[in-house]
């Protein structure tokens, strides 16, 4: 994991599909939020990803795929998201990604919504069905997002999610459009507040990420 920044609001940055934790750096993403840095606004950390052993392991069955998924989280939650609030004091922390890191943030704030205050997805993906070739189980639901939350009623989990702050960003020449779309209009129905940000003639590159993540960390109450 690398960290950038010496105070600030926390948060965690997912690479992208089968991508490593430097990802963040080496594409520019920390430069395009260099001033929130060195004002000590925000603290960005990026741990690595195991996406290449979970999802995109097509040499393991799928029901292993998802478990490895179940595993990332574990280090997730006990070995970042521990370390950082007792690190920076913060009780919550900000996720954040794009493409398929959009999908790990967006999985760990909806699971876990206690422990975060903002969500914000660039391009994101959210529906892992596509890496399960058909199969289909309990561990695979309470992993895919569109799933999951078109069924929740649990009002605990609902009244924490409608605290959170949400952004999904995406635009009309975006192939993840249609999956932000379909979240968004999940989340409406739960009566959600989020921005679902579809921008004009944007579509799934770094250049438009790295706007928007400018954009939607000065969203953060400081």
């Amino acid at each position: 994991m690398l960290v950038f920044g010496h105070s600030g609001f926390p948060v965690i940055y997912f690479p992208t599909s089968r991508a490593r934790y430097y990802q963040a750096k080496d594409f520019g993403l920390i430069n395009s939020v260099e001033h929130l840095i060195n004002q000590g606004k925000v603290k960005i950390y990026c741990p690595d990803s195991i996406d290449d052993l979970s999802w995109y392991n097509k040499s393991i069955h799928p029901v292993d795929r998802a478990k490895k998924q179940v595993d990332y989280e574990k280090v997730i939650l006990k070995d970042v998201i521990e370390f950082i609030n007792h690190e920076t004091g913060f009780n919550k922390v900000a996720v954040a990604g794009c493409s398929f890191g959009g999908y790990h943030s967006a999985n760990i704030a909806f699971k876990y919504p206690d422990k975060v205050s903002y969500l914000f997805s660039m391009g994101g993906a959210s529906n892992i069905k596509r890496f399960l070739d058909g199969y289909y189980d309990e561990t695979c639901y309470f992993n895919n997002p569109p799933d999951y939350l078109f069924n929740l009623d649990d009002d605990w989990y609902l009244n924490q999610i409608k605290n959170m702050g949400i952004i999904l960003g995406t635009g009309n020449l975006d192939f993840c459009f249609e999956e932000n779309r379909v979240l968004s209009t999940t989340l409406s129905q739960k009566q959600i507040p989020h921005w679902f940000d579809a921008k004009p003639d944007v579509g799934h590159d770094w250049h438009w990420w790295k706007q928007m993540f400018a954009e939607y960390l000065n969203k953060i109450e400081y």
